[in-house]
């Protein structure tokens, strides 16, 4: 059973893709690429021409998703899953086919895009089908791993992701008011990307132009009227996915699925306006084409993950009433969520992110331009922070350090700070994505994946060069400011990546001499458990060896001036003098004194390389 519910995450994987290059063949002149199916120009290879490889990558995706949910459907039923996994994979067979044999028709009829929205209609159908099933079996215990004497069927299984004590149920029960706003919203939010596709077919934006209303105004158009509808829909369905949002704050927050879906639907739609409102106003660039298109399907499988949690949960109107009337004052919580952003290293990452921004344009950044990097890095690492929390809320309370956390400290519960992290990120993303550029968005989500899957869920636990190999997540920051501020990047940069990566190791080698009982009683790998004290005292020294070896490398190969080099001189003699006596000395005192000073000499070298570029 583990094999199937890793081999529908893949059906969901590719059948998503097969979706967003659906939606970026429709947009496109690709459409029109191959006017034969299921050939092109009568051969089966792979075609020279740009456009019609994407319409033959697509087919092949279609028939790639097909065989998939195919093999899904009959490997569930030989394995006796759920009837909530088995009848969805089912349904969703005949969706395919009716897909893949329309899709045909279209282009061999010459007019590809006059049925786009139904086309993307059963396509959306498919997908949203895949991701019940989905969700189901990674939250159901099945009668499989129950033991060879399982029957059949059994009507209730217990929520394995739950903070409490509820039971998701082999079946959809929508019983309470929130779990039928969830249907509403889901299919306002179909209509919307239906809508969506029939306006792209109809090439409607170059006659709707202007953003709420075409031109400011009234469509003169049938063309322009599609898009208007368009918008119309999309303001319902915003309204209804904020009121999801809203009531799933109030009295969802035990559930960590619900209340996470319900946030990442949220952020979602709102990035899916924001990036439609900015795609129309920029002329329609292909970096936002595509990543409108990957939204929309991402949206619909964050709302089949919603819907499907909130139907096996099966709650009761009192359940969600009595926790609702939980809430802890106002105050208090927002405290916990500001905590839950780690603020003093978000601020230490914010200073890299702007001098890679300075060093990069050589110049002082624009204030808008400043503004919206800054955000977005700020939401990217305190969403980060709070998901890296969340992973090791069990750690946290065996640890003094970090007992008082909200997290293991019960002040919050796990289903917050997990829909807050994944919230924060998404938000994060977006506004790096259309307010900033495309790489730096895409390089922010690299250091937040980095983070929170390489760092925090594998390497933490797993050896003694978690530090180590973590330290690449802290040294990304400043790429995202450099690639704010060029919209590239270039060996230079790479410098800044590798003082950071450099200074992480003896940084918090250093605190963890300190906190040494804390990291053996928690039972992480940390050097100096692992290794001894001697071992770490004198890494240390090294590392900082090479830390300020690498900052005096920058004047010679021309990168900084003479400023810096002043600079790194100074500051390299004083962290090096630090380390030194961490390594003759020893005792938590020198330790801790290395470890303040650490994020000072950060600071302050990421300070002269900004005075560098601007003096």
């Amino acid at each position: 059973m583990k094999a199937l519910k890793y081999f529908l995450f893949a059906t969901v994987v590719v059948t998503f893709l097969l979706v967003v290059m659906g939606n970026v063949v429709r947009v496109s002149d690709a459409a029109l690429a191959c006017p034969d199916w299921p050939t092109c120009y009568g051969q089966l290879g792979f075609p020279v021409d740009q456009l019609a490889r994407l319409q033959v990558t697509h087919r092949g995706l279609a028939a790639l998703s097909g065989l998939m949910l195919v093999v899904a459907a009959v490997w569930a039923f030989l394995k006796r899953a759920a009837r909530v996994v088995r009848w969805p994979l089912v349904a969703a067979v005949p969706f395919m086919a009716i897909e893949v044999i329309q899709g045909g028709g279209q282009v061999l009829s010459g007019a590809p895009s006059a049925s786009g929205g139904l086309h993307l209609g059963l396509g959306l159908a498919v997908l949203g089908l895949a991701a019940v099933s989905t969700t189901a079996i990674f939250g159901l215990k099945t009668a499989h791993s129950l033991g060879a004497a399982a029957p059949d069927h059994i009507d209730e299984f217990e929520l394995e992701n739950a903070s409490q004590n509820s039971v998701w149920k082999d079946r959809l029960t929508f019983r309470s008011p929130f779990a039928r706003w969830v249907l509403a919203a889901g299919l306002a939010l179909f209509g919307v990307l239906v809508s969506g596709a029939v306006a792209a077919s109809s090439s409607t934006g170059q006659v709707c132009v202007g953003w709420p209303l075409c031109a400011g105004g009234i469509p003169a158009t049938a063309q322009g009227w599609n898009e208007l509808v368009h918008r119309i829909v999309t303001a319902i369905a915003a309204g209804l996915v904020l009121w999801v949002f809203i009531r799933a704050w109030q009295s969802q927050r035990s559930q960590r699925v619900t209340l996470t879906a319900a946030t990442g639907l949220f952020v979602l739609t709102a990035g899916q306006v924001l990036i439609g409102a900015a795609k129309v106003r920029r002329g329609f660039p292909a970096d936002l084409v595509g990543l409108h298109a990957a939204s929309a399907a991402a949206l619909f499988v964050v709302w089949a993950v919603l819907a499907t949690a909130v139907g096996l949960s099966g709650r009761s109107p009192k359940e969600e009433t009595t926790e609702a009337a939980e809430l802890h004052p106002f105050r208090e919580r927002a405290h916990d969520f500001f905590l839950l952003n780690k603020p003093v290293i978000v601020l230490l990452l914010l200073v890299t992110t702007y001098a890679g921004m300075v060093v990069g344009g050589r110049q002082i950044p624009s204030l808008s331009l400043t503004l919206w990097t800054i955000l977005g890095g700020a939401l990217a690492a305190g969403g980060s922070s709070a998901l890296n929390q969340y992973i090791d809320r069990e750690l946290d309370k065996a640890m003094q350090r970090t007992a008082l956390r909200p997290l293991p400290s019960g002040r919050m519960m796990a289903a917050e700070g997990l829909a807050y992290g994944v919230g924060a990120c998404l938000v994060a993303f977006f506004i790096l994505a259309v307010f900033v550029n495309l790489l730096a968005a895409l390089l922010s989500l690299l250091g937040m994946i980095y983070y929170v899957l390489l760092y925090s869920v594998w390497l933490k636990k797993l050896t003694v060069q978690n530090i180590v190999i973590g330290g690449g997540a802290g040294a990304i920051p400043p790429l995202v400011g450099w690639a704010a501020a060029t919209g590239t990047l270039n060996v230079p940069a790479l410098f800044l990546f590798a003082i950071i990566f450099l200074w992480t190791p003896p940084h918090f080698w250093a605190l963890a001499l300190v906190r040494q009982k804390d990291y053996a009683k928690a039972g992480i790998p940390m050097l100096p458990v692992v290794k001894g004290e001697y071992v770490t005292r004198w890494q240390i020294f090294v590392y900082t060896l090479e830390l300020v070896g690498l900052t005096l490398l920058m004047p010679i190969f021309h990168i900084t001036g003479s400023l810096f080099l002043i600079s790194a001189l100074l500051l390299g003699g004083w962290l090096i003098s630090a380390a030194r006596r961490v390594w003759k000395t020893g005792g938590n005192k020198t330790a801790w004194t290395m470890y303040r000073y650490s994020s000072m000499y950060l600071m302050f070298l990421f300070l002269a390389l900004v005075l560098d570029v601007l003096i």
